[in-house]
């Protein structure tokens, strides 16, 4: 099955992807364009989902601010986590086909990938029972939170790999007290893929579970006709604002 993998080479903010996402799933909705997923990487942002509860916020809205971390209440299911440079996000704006419809299908196929591609780098990863994600002995290394519209996805998954800045230090992760969270670095640290090599990985495991062949466009290159009306929110200049957001 045809598909297109859009890649960012800069972190976004979180308000910049998710229209994005909401303008490719309106189309998606309407057949205009095949099943899409957005491999990218975020600004530092901490995102509350529909179950999110403020208590699992450590510090005052205002101290995130000044430490240059957005806080944004999302549409997504699951509750609190965070999004920054050095992780990989995954999403999948996929039509789902009525043998792949039901929500934990669609969670097994997100774990799926997570464990796959932890995989290829070494690391041994896992479900849990009754928690979304991708785990290690050393504590959760990929989150999951998405929704869907018409049985079409979006939002999607993220996969710790280098993390810049370690924002699960202010928050309850997922809501999981004492729970840790891990990254690939800290597992491999003397083998830890680039970003893009890692994303290459991420896509071709995607492409194996999903069972969809994805072809690759540079958001900040040519994009596809069936996104030509995107282009000015795609390529936007990746300006940082005086406060660093």
């Amino acid at each position: 099955m045809e598909a297109w993998a859009l890649h960012f080479d800069q972190p976004l903010p979180y308000a910049r992807g998710l229209a994005i996402q909401e303008a490719i799933l309106a189309l998606r909705i309407q057949d205009k364009i095949p099943d899409t997923f957005l491999f990218l990487e975020h600004r530092p942002v901490i995102t509350l989902g529909r179950r999110g509860r403020s208590e699992h916020l450590l510090h005052p809205p205002d101290y995130y601010a000044a430490h240059g971390i957005d806080l944004v209440t999302a549409s997504r299911g699951g509750d609190v986590t965070f999004h920054g440079p050095g992780q990989q996000v995954l999403y999948p704006i996929l039509k789902l086909s009525p043998n792949e419809q039901g929500a934990h299908g669609y969670l097994d196929f997100l774990e799926e990938i997570a464990i796959q591609t932890a995989a290829h780098f070494g690391v041994n990863s896992f479900r849990r029972e009754g928690m979304a994600g991708a785990w290690t002995d050393q504590g959760k290394i990929a989150a999951i939170g998405f929704k869907f519209k018409r049985w079409t996805s979006y939002h999607g998954m993220s996969f710790n790999v280098d993390l810049e800045v370690n924002g699960f230090d202010y928050i309850v992760g997922c809501g999981l007290v004492g729970t840790a969270v891990t990254q690939l670095k800290t597992l491999r640290p003397d083998d830890c893929p680039d970003m893009k090599t890692f994303r290459a990985v991420m896509q071709e495991k995607t492409e194996a579970v999903m069972q969809r062949k994805l072809t690759t466009f540079s958001a900040e290159g040519d994009l596809p006709d069936g996104l030509d009306k995107l282009r000015e929110l795609v390529k936007e200049p990746y300006q940082l604002n005086p406060d660093g957001r």
